[in-house]
Parts: structure tokens; C-alpha cells; sequence
């Protein structure tokens, strides 16, 4: 039973370290969103970018 909290537990931990993304607005998510297909952003992506990354 151990064993399997053991597992449970790394696999969790994997999950909620690879689920982190930059922070809006910061130069990593314009970064991020500069290399993003531009007809794959999201109506509050393309405003955030605008209000973050051009002015």
C-alpha cells in the first residue's frame, strides 16, 4: 500500500509541475504567445496580449 501512495504521489507532484505556465503578461507569456498560432488565441488571450505586449 505504500508503494502505491508513493506513486500517486509522484505522479500528482509530475502533474501540478508541468501544469505551471508563465504569468500573463510577463516577457515569457508574450514569448509564448509570439510563437502561438495567432487563430488558436482565445478573445481574452489577444486582449491580454494587446494590453501586455504591444503597448
Amino acid at each position: 500500500m505504500k508503494h502505491m501512495k508513493k506513486i500517486a504521489f509522484i505522479f500528482f507532484t509530475l502533474i501540478a509541475i508541468s501544469a505551471c505556465s508563465p504569468e500573463i503578461g510577463s516577457e515569457e507569456w508574450c514569448k509564448d504567445m509570439d510563437e502561438k498560432a495567432k487563430g488558436d488565441w482565445t478573445a481574452n488571450e489577444a486582449t491580454d496580449y494587446a494590453k501586455h505586449c504591444v503597448f
